[in-house]
C-alpha cells in the first residue's frame, strides 16, 4: 500500500474474521462459507458442523448507530412474532441479537432460500399485498426512535449536491444533469403536495422484488436493513412495472388484497412515480458514496462512465413526463 492510501474498513473482514466471529457464539463452524449478494453490507453463508449453515451479516462500519440496528432488529422479530413470514435475526440466550467482532459489527440470521416472485401472477401479487397489509398493521402501531423518514431532502437534495460536488458528472452533462434535477425536485414536492398529509409508519423501505423469497410454502420477506418511517405506497410500488393500464391492473391485485389487513389511504398514488424518481437519484448517488470500496468497482463496473450519465439522464426526463400525469386510479 502506497503512503498515504488508507485501506477500506471491509479489507480487515477476512475468512478467518468471519469464521471467529460466528465460532465465539457457540457454533461450531465447518470451514465452508459463501460470500452472498450484498455490496452495502458483507453477508456469508457458513457452514456448520452439526446442523443446516447460517447467515452472517456484518453491517457497514459507520453507516447505522448500534441503537438504530437494535431498532431494525425488534421490529423484525416482532413481526416475526405475529407470524408474519419474515427472515429475523437469531438472539443469543441472553436475547441479544447484535454482536462485536473487531471493529465489526454483526448478526445471525437462519439461511431460507426461494426464488423471486411472478409479478405477473395475480396470486403472488395478492398474497404478497396480504403480508404487506400484515406488516403495516404492525409498523403502524408506533414510530421508530432511532431510523430515519423517508425524504426529499435525503434522498433527492443530498443525493444531487453529492454528486455534482464531487465530480461524478461528466463536465459536458453537468448542466442538464444540475438544471433537470432542480426541477425533478420541484415535481416531486408537488406531488407530496397533491398527496397531503398521509399517514407516516414503519416500513421495511427497500421492497422489491429481490428481497422476497418464495417457496413452495409462500414468501418470506428479507433485508430489513432499510427500515425507515414513511407512506405505506412504499413498500409497494416497486412490484408495479409495465404501462399504466398494466399496472392500474397489479395495483388492483396488491390493494384489494392489502386492505383485508390494513387500510390504505388512495392520496399515496400520487405519490407513486415521485418515489420511483427518489430511488432513481438516490440510487446514482449511492454508488458514488461507495465508489471507493472495492467490492463496487467490481460489481458495477459501467457505472461512471459517460454512457452511464448519459442514459440516467435520459431515465430521468423520462421521470419529469411521468411525474405529470395523473396518478393510477384504484377501484
Amino acid at each position: 500500500m502506497k503512503q498515504g492510501e488508507t485501506r477500506h474498513p471491509y479489507e480487515a473482514l477476512g475468512p478467518d474474521t468471519i469464521l471467529e466471529a460466528v465460532e465465539g457464539l457457540g457454533f461450531q463452524c465447518d470451514g465452508h462459507f459463501l460470500a452472498l449478494n450484498s455490496y452495502e453490507n458483507r453477508v456469508y453463508q457458513v457452514g456448520l458442523e452439526d446442523r443446516p449453515p447460517l447467515v452472517a451479516k456484518f453491517y457497514r462500519p459507520g453507516r447505522w448507530s448500534d441503537e438504530a440496528i437494535l431498532e431494525e432488529h425488534a421490529f423484525t422479530r416482532e413481526l416475526h412474532l405475529r407470524e408474519i413470514p419474515v427472515v429475523a435475526p437469531m438472539a443469543d440466550e441472553n436475547g441479544c441479537t447484535l454482536f462485536h467482532a473487531g471493529p465489526f459489527r454483526f448478526a445471525l440470521f437462519p439461511r431460507c432460500g426461494g426464488r423471486a416472485p411472478e409479478l405477473d401472477n395475480p396470486r403472488h401479487l395478492e398474497i404478497l399485498g396480504r403480508y404487506i397489509g400484515r406488516l403495516h398493521a404492525v409498523g403502524a402501531t408506533r414510530p421508530f426512535a432511532h431510523r430515519p423518514a423517508l425524504d426529499i431532502e435525503h434522498f433527492a437534495a443530498d443525493s444531487r449536491r453529492y454528486l455534482l460536488e464531487h465530480g461524478f458528472i461528466p463536465g459536458d452533462l453537468a448542466p442538464a444533469y444540475r438544471s433537470l434535477t432542480e426541477d425533478l425536485i420541484r415535481q416531486v414536492e408537488a406531488c407530496f403536495e397533491r398527496a397531503g398529509d398521509v399517514a407516516s409508519l414503519r416500513l421495511h423501505g427497500d421492497c422489491h422484488p429481490g428481497n422476497i423469497l418464495w417457496t413452495e410454502a409462500g414468501p418470506h420477506i428479507v433485508d430489513f436493513d432499510d427500515v425507515r418511517m414513511g407512506p405505506a405506497i412504499q413498500d409497494l410500488w416497486m412490484f408495479l412495472s409495465g404501462d399504466r393500464a398494466y399496472m392500474s391492473a397489479r395495483l388492483a391485485d396488491l390493494l384489494d388484497a392489502y386492505t383485508d389487513f390494513m387500510d390504505f389511504d388512495p392520496r399515496e398514488l400520487h405519490l407513486i412515480e415521485a418515489l420511483r424518481t427518489l430511488r432513481m437519484m438516490h440510487y446514482a448517488a449511492w454508488l458514488a458514496r461507495r465508489w471507493d470500496d472495492p467490492a463496487f468497482p467490481a460489481a458495477f463496473p459501467w457505472f461512471n462512465s459517460g454512457r452511464f450519465w448519459e442514459e440516467h439522464i435520459l431515465a430521468l426526463r423520462e421521470q419529469a413526463a411521468l411525474l405529470d400525469e395523473p396518478p393510477l386510479v384504484w377501484q
